[in-house]
């Protein structure tokens, strides 16, 4: 089970290859999201098709991966380019959810 305590979620957005382990997966995300490797984050890797998901962190000690195969259908993923996800739209990425729209109830922010 894949417990979420990260601060951060990164979506890598083009395809990769999921044979790929710690090393090249960590290769990448140094390359496409410098200096944050370490800092507890999770890196989301897609295969081609979409119907495979490989996600990378560090576990305070050392590297993780969390890997999930669909057998149907395919992972929903936005075209709009965005390379961070909050922790809802991931969960419901997972789940195959495809919202049309996200209100949030509250929220302890201050309006600009």
């Amino acid at each position: 089970m894949l417990t979420l305590s990260a601060q951060k979620i990164y979506v890598f957005r083009s395809p990769v290859n999921l044979h790929k382990s710690f090393e090249g997966l960590s290769g990448l995300v140094e390359n496409y999201f410098p200096n944050e490797l370490l800092t507890g984050g999770l890196f989301v890797f897609f295969n081609r098709p979409k119907n495979k998901i490989k996600v990378l962190y560090w576990d305070n000690d050392g590297f993780a991966i969390w890997y999930k195969r669909l057998e149907r259908g395919t992972f929903r993923v936005d075209k709009d380019g965005k390379t961070e996800l909050t922790r809802r739209e991931f969960f419901m990425l997972l789940e195959g959810i495809k919202p049309r729209r996200l209100n949030r109830r509250f929220s302890l922010q201050k309006k600009a």
